[in-house]
């Protein structure tokens, strides 16, 4: 869409404003370089919009398009241009953190999406010894109700099929409970007093789980009927 004014929110908005710009913006700067990993991060939206927001964001110079050495296929990077967005997305999301928590519907929490930002948020150094595998029981979901983070040598992987290896810790929840534990609107202690969630291990993995799995970086920004 051209506003056709000289008004830089303007010219700002006509490169940005599209539907799923900012969110595809938002996954490359967590790291998504190829197709597949923006669709992980994006679950809804369909192949052809992908592309065709990818190649917009090509074309206005946000983003740079590469083969990928000795393979099918392209992978995707920001440009200078697009690098310059991530204060953009971060007060965005401080925004939506103060103003727009109490509209989190049943229809928004996704457990795709957030196995995909718990993938994210392991802090392999923190963990002892080659490997740990780490066991999601959501108690809520008929489908996709399990899911393992095997975490080996410093790379984390999502599985929803049984590894087949021994289990280090579980976490028994429901999919909100998760949601609102890693966005921290509720403490993990407050969720298995409140027996909303079940950590079992040892002590030196669900003593202080933050210490080995971090919180989104919105953690801690009151809503705004908070302030």
């Amino acid at each position: 869409m051209q506003y056709k004014q000289f008004c830089p929110v303007a010219k700002a908005s006509e490169l940005l404003g599209d539907k799923w710009t900012f969110l595809i913006v938002r996954e490359a700067l967590m790291g998504a370089k190829r197709f597949n990993e923006f669709e992980r991060g994006l679950g809804r939206i369909s192949p052809s919009m992908l592309t065709t927001r990818l190649n917009e964001l090509v074309i206005n110079g946000l983003m740079i398009r590469k083969k990928i050495p000795g393979q099918k296929g392209h992978e995707y990077f920001l440009t200078q241009a697009g690098k310059d967005l991530n204060p953009l997305i971060r007060q965005l999301g401080d925004w939506g953190m103060r103003w727009a928590r109490g509209q989190m519907e049943n229809s928004d929490l996704d457990v795709e999406l957030l196995m995909l930002y718990l993938q994210r948020s392991v802090k392999t150094d923190k963990l002892s010894g080659d490997e740990t595998i780490v066991q999601f029981n959501f108690t809520d979901l008929k489908k996709l109700g399990k899911w393992w983070l095997v975490i080996h040598h410093g790379h984390v992987d999502i599985c929803i099929q049984d590894p087949g290896r021994e289990v280090d810790v579980w976490f028994v929840t429901d999919l909100r409970t998760m949601i609102e534990v890693w966005m921290g609107d509720l403490t993990y202690k407050k969720a298995i007093r409140e027996k909303r969630l079940k950590l079992i291990g040892p002590p030196a993995l669900t003593g202080n789980v933050t210490n080995w799995m971090a919180n989104s970086v919105y953690a801690g920004i009151p809503r705004a009927i908070e302030i």
